[in-house]
């Protein structure tokens, strides 16, 4: 019954609040009713049970609640049948008093609320499990194709095999036997890498690690991973790409387009390294990573201007002319991830993606909690958008970079897109050159981080050095060396300041689990009369203006300090320098100090490293990257961070040991090479040269801009005819060779702009100033094509009036080439006016100046990893529900095409979401893009790099002078698409980026995006910002409409 009495003094003390509450409140009202006052004390109540969503809320809805606090107390607790208890008992000994109705009406509710908190934790249970099971059932499905092949089969690879034979040079053998390590006679090389880090506030110097959440180890990670690459020999330029920040409450540095990182050596082949700002998102906030989800578009195209223009740059400079394209592109975290992935397809270059710490695992741990709901987590931490972006990572990623085994085994192993036993025998069939029926895995690599040395001295290696009688004795007359500031600021907290010091250093989050390092050591008396403790959390000025998050880890912290009078045995100064923190270092060292690292779960843990490094023998938690680290160093002890005693008596053994504390601090020094930048440098370069061999040789080539002589229409003509020859595609036509005929093509056309007065690439794509995309999706309920199609194609047109000669027109649409023409051959719409049709949602490009002929160029452009014919008659298994009928998904031939499986839906069935039917597909191993078209009746599978807006990126690097071609400079921002109010399912993919967005109100009756996400996932406000300055509204589709929103866009 004890149980019992401390929900009832909860209780006691919430009735209490609540009267307090109602005198303030209601002075003067002494005459209400009863059942007014049971009302009045519900409807509180029912306010006061909501737990804080978010972290960085305004300081006024931050005020503490008393009722919040004891309703949690009771809810969390304690189980319902104590409360349903407790209830039964206020029943029985209530009386007339209005307090015991009170208590009894508020008991029952606290009893349903915990029975229904109760119920929500096991749903989510179940979801997980369902998820599981899910998976393993994927997983097995794979392993069974690909054991349907006999030994002997395996061994010679099946040559009825739709998919082609890996061939030789695309082998995947086992690095630890074929991969060559990077060395130094590879410095002939001339390697252009892409760095991707997006949020937090990233700059070379003085970084402000600690700041905030999102500056943390990754800057310094990227920061000092991009300088040792571009000090490796055969490296010759390195660009980190982060967001720019221009707002007031940041630094000015983090507004500058550009810095450099490390400058070139003389007599090295090197540019070196650069730090490139890319604007995204409002330019004058700075905001948490969860909330720049929506931006990350805008900040792609940025990223493929820069990398576009670097390339030529760098081409013209190294390498005669020819476009440097990026070695690689590495992504580091989720959304940064997301845009390497999206800056992969469209530019055909390798991607390489490294998660830091990952959503799908942080997820689960919350759920564990049951402190916050599925909703709650979502929306504070955007959680769904993020494992979305880390999906997304691993369907375009060559080879994923970790730190430790246990990451790949234990994190990302949660996720849809990867299974290592299925990876391994995909590797395995590779090596013996068999067809892996189009399933595809990345792989993991385990590559420790480095660390910069630079900052080490001799004096930190030197043994006996820990002495601080030299600089801190007591002795006045003694010649003491000048000692550093930060030294002075932490010894001021210490009686003794000679004692061992045990340091922890981390940011103010509850991860990191500082309160149960300081009870262990507030409880061991032995360990508290032998050393001192040194907490370094992050920088502040005012507790109650940090985030919630941090305020409350440091406010238990002062709390503790006091509860156990730690008073001269703890400190925690306000405010260090990142150019500090290893005079921290050395200072724990010199006092023969220990390091801990008790995080409740550690990714990597390169503050070991570094702690290492200065000689410091170390305490780290059995979860993730130490069991590696240690296991390399053999220079500590690891401990269960949630065990105060363990931690306590590991502290006390390596401070008390000293044999022992020699012992680590000799190792550590010894082994601290295998953590060196060089050492990770080389083995990163030798696993990305191993699995670049996948990747297609095929790359982009950017036509460079010519200069504008008396002759430059027949310049235009020679070109673009040298480009019909050289490409193959005009053909002889009789008995005139290719040659005269290409001549009379010249002649022909030369005669025609003399005749004109008139240029003439005005009648060929390029020239252009801006384009028009018409991309809304006219459908009625039985998914046939709208006229109202027609009439917007007509008044778009007529829209650009006197700038249609520099106008380009591209149609972008869910139809075949054969249902456009249908569509449009009753209208007066010539399709030759078009530059491009781009059909079957992105999945075909025709150029109507060529016949219709489809482009092939861009058909091997976005094959990668199209698993074909492979996965044709999955799709009909996947999509349709348990209790939905075979043949309610046909596929629709007429659709159909080498590159797009088409599938007709019949009327009122139901199928799977998109994000449901993707993640299915994802756990058999493939890759591919999903699109609901025609109002929900078809559904188009096609490759993971094809889309209506991938499109209109990946082909503005087109080697062929076509309507996006960077030969005639047609930049993103100059281009406006037009849309409808929805549409199909990757309508949301045509609002964002830098090109402008006209809404067509009324254009579009029905739509598919119902079919697009479930209830579970993330909402459109994750994915669309919601109030953009490049979308306009058209109140309809006549041409004053469409005319009104292009003014407001500043186009007219």
């Amino acid at each position: 019954m004890a149980r019992n009495e401390w929900i009832n003094g909860y209780l006691e003390a919430i009735l209490d609040v609540g009267t307090r509450t109602e005198v303030v409140e209601s002075q003067g009202n002494a005459d209400n009713s009863k059942s007014s006052i049971k009302n009045s004390i519900g409807n509180r109540f029912d306010e006061k049970l909501r737990f804080e969503k978010f972290q960085g809320r305004e300081k006024n809805e931050k005020l503490f609640s008393p009722t919040k606090y004891f309703v949690e107390e009771v809810v969390n607790s304690f189980d319902e049948s104590d409360l349903h208890r407790t209830w039964i008992k206020v029943i029985a000994t209530r009386n007339t008093r209005d307090r015991s109705n009170r208590l009894e009406n508020m008991c029952w509710r606290i009893w349903h609320l915990a029975r229904k908190k109760k119920q929500i934790a096991s749903d989510d249970v179940q979801k997980l499990e369902k998820r599981r099971l899910e998976r393993e059932k994927g997983r097995d499905d794979a392993a069974d194709d690909l054991s349907e092949l006999s030994e002997g089969e395996k061994e010679k690879g099946d040559g009825s095999q739709t998919e082609p034979p890996a061939p030789m040079n695309d082998k995947m053998s086992r690095i630890n036997s074929e991969m060559t390590m990077w060395s130094d006679e590879d410095k002939s090389k001339r390697l252009y890498i892409v760095l991707i880090s997006l949020h937090g506030l990233v700059r070379g110097d003085n970084m402000e690690l600690g700041r905030d959440s999102d500056t943390g180890g990754q800057v310094k990670y990227v920061v000092e991973l991009a300088r040792a690459l571009a000090s490796t020999k055969g490296v010759h330029r390195v660009d980190l790409l982060t967001r720019q920040v221009t707002s007031l409450e940041v630094d000015s540095s983090y507004g500058e387009p550009i810095e450099m990182l490390s400058c070139p050596s003389d007599g090295c082949d090197s540019c070196g390294a650069y730090i490139i700002r890319i604007p995204c998102g409002p330019h004058d906030k700075y905001i948490p990573k969860e909330s720049l989800w929506p931006y990350l578009p805008e900040f792609v195209d940025g990223a493929l201007s820069h990398i576009v223009n670097m390339a030529r740059a760098l081409g013209e400079q190294v390498d005669g002319g020819k476009p440097m394209w990026p070695y690689v592109i590495h992504g580091h975290y989720a959304d940064a991830g997301e845009v390497a992935a999206r800056l992969s397809g469209a530019l055909n270059v390798p991607m390489v993606l490294t998660g830091h710490s990952l959503g799908r695992n942080k997820f689960e741990q919350l759920l564990k909690q049951g402190r916050l709901s599925r909703e709650d987590i979502n929306s504070t931490y955007k959680i769904m958008r993020r494992i979305e972006g880390e999906e997304l990572g691993l369907d375009a990623t060559e080879m994923v970079v970790t730190s430790t085994r246990q990451e790949i085994e234990e994190q990302w192993g949660l996720y849809d897109g990867f299974d290592i036993k299925l990876e391994r025998k995909l590797r395995v069939r590779r090596r013996r050159g068999v067809s892996c029926l189009g399933r595809y895995m990345p792989r993991m690599v385990v590559i420790p981080p480095g660390m910069d040395f630079s900052y080490v001295t001799t004096q930190d290696s030197l043994e006996g050095d820990g002495d601080l009688k030299s600089l801190i004795g007591t002795d006045k007359t003694q010649n003491k060396r000048p000692i550093p500031p930060i030294w002075s600021e932490i010894m001021r907290f210490f009686t003794n300041p000679h004692k061992p010091m045990i340091l922890a250093l981390s940011r103010p989050d509850p991860k990191k689990n500082v309160t149960t390092l300081l009870k262990a050591f507030g409880e061991c008396r032995p360990l508290r009369e032998l050393a001192n403790l040194t907490l370094i959390l992050g920088n502040r000025d005012d507790i109650e203006e940090m985030s919630n998050s941090s305020s409350v880890v440091l406010t238990t912290v002062l709390k503790l300090i006091d509860k156990y009078d730690l008073y001269g045995q703890v400190a925690y100064p306000k405010h260090h320098k990142q150019s500090e923190v290893p005079e921290i270092y050395r200072l724990a060292a010199k006092t023969k100090g220990v390091f801990i690292n008790p995080a409740l779960v550690e990714p990597f843990g390169l503050t070991l490293i570094e702690a290492s490094a200065y000689g410091l023998p170390v305490v780290a938690t059995k979860n993730g990257g130490p069991v590696d680290i240690l296991k390399a160093l053999s220079n500590g002890l690891l401990i269960d961070p949630h065990d105060q005693k363990a931690t306590a008596d590991a502290l006390l053994k390596l401070v008390a040991e000293k044999n022992l504390w020699l012992e680590c601090r000799k190792n550590g020094l010894k082994n601290i090479h295998r953590f060196s930048w060089p050492e990770h440098c080389h083995n990163y370069l030798s696993h990305l040269e191993h699995c670049r061999n996948r990747h297609p040789t095929t790359r982009l080539q950017i036509m460079p801009s010519p200069e504008e002589p008396m002759s430059e229409s027949l310049r235009d003509v020679v070109d673009l005819s040298l480009k019909f020859s050289l490409d193959g595609d005009f053909k002889p036509n009789g008995d005139i060779d290719a040659a005269t005929r290409q001549k009379e093509l010249i002649e022909a056309l030369t005669r025609k702009a003399t005749s004109d007065g008139k240029s003439s690439s005005s009648y060929f794509p390029g020239r252009r100033q801006g384009l028009y995309i018409i991309a809304p999706d006219c459908y009625n309920s039985e998914g046939i094509c709208t006229e109202t199609l027609q009439l917007t194609i007509r008044n778009v047109i007529k829209a650009a009036g006197s700038k249609s000669g520099q106008t380009g027109f591209v149609l972008l649409t869910g139809l075949s080439l054969p249902e456009t023409r249908d569509a449009l051959k009753n209208c007066q719409i010539n399709l030759e006016d078009f530059d491009a049709l781009v059909c079957s949602s992105g999945s075909e490009m025709y150029c109507p100046w060529r016949d219709f002929e489809v482009d092939e160029d861009y058909e091997g452009h976005i094959e990668y990893r199209w698993p074909g014919e492979n996965v044709r008659s999955m799709v009909k298994t996947l999509a349709k529900l348990e209790d939905e009928a075979q043949e309610d998904m046909v596929e629709y031939m007429r659709a159909s095409s080498s590159r797009c499986f088409s599938y007709s839906i019949k009327p009122g069935a139901k199928t799977r979401r998109i994000d449901d039917l993707r993640q299915r597909l994802r756990m058999r191993g493939f890759r591919c893009n999903l699109v609901y078209t025609h109002a929900g009746t078809r559904l188009n599978v096609i490759p993971l790099f094809a889309s209506r807006a991938q499109a209109l990126r990946s082909n503005r690097l087109r080697p062929f002078p076509s309507y996006l071609s960077v030969r005639w400079g047609i930049d993103l921002s100059k281009m406006v698409v037009f849309v409808g109010e929805k549409g199909d399912t990757d309508y949301e993919d045509m609002l964002v980026g830098l090109h402008k967005t006209v809404i067509l109100r009324g254009s579009v009756e029905y739509a598919s995006e119902k079919l697009l996400r479930s209830e579970d996932s993330f909402k459109r406000e994750d994915s669309v910002p919601h109030d953009s300055p490049s979308i306009a509204f058209a109140e309809g589709c006549q041409l004053h409409d469409i005319s009104t929103a292009l003014e407001s866009l500043g186009i007219m």
